[in-house]
Order: C-alpha cells, then structure tokens, then sequence
C-alpha cells in the first residue's frame, strides 16, 4: 500500500513537471507567434476596410486576385 502511494506522488510530480514544460514551450514559443500574427491579421483588415471606402474598385480587384474559393 505504501508502494501505491509512493508510485502514485511521483506519477503526480512527473506529470506536474511535463505540464510546466509543455505549457512553457507553447505560451512561450507559440503565445509570441500567434500574438504577432493577429497583429498582421488586425492591420490587414484595417487596411482593407480603408481601402474598400476610399477605392471600392480597387478593393474589388484586391478581393478577385486573392479569393480561392473560384474556379477559373
């Protein structure tokens, strides 16, 4: 019984430690990455949205050269 227990604290403590390191690579190597590209992602549609005001056919080509979804 006491072997369970001993054998179930250090599962825990091993466990502890891989969850610290993997939320360390992943908020400390991805959280950087994806707060950068949410920037770009912000600045784009702010761009987008100006020019699609200012230059609505400009903004109309800027849709046809970059939209996927058509087939030609």
């Amino acid at each position: 019984m006491l072997r369970t227990l001993f054998t179930l604290g250090i599962a825990a403590i091993v466990a502890l430690f891989v969850l610290k390191v993997v939320g360390v690579v992943v908020f400390g190597v991805l959280g950087p990455l994806l707060g950068f590209a949410v920037k770009v992602l912000l600045v784009g549609a702010v761009v987008y949205a100006a020019i699609r005001i200012v230059a609505p056919d400009s903004a109309r080509r800027l849709r046809d050269k970059f939209d996927t979804s058509r087939t030609y």
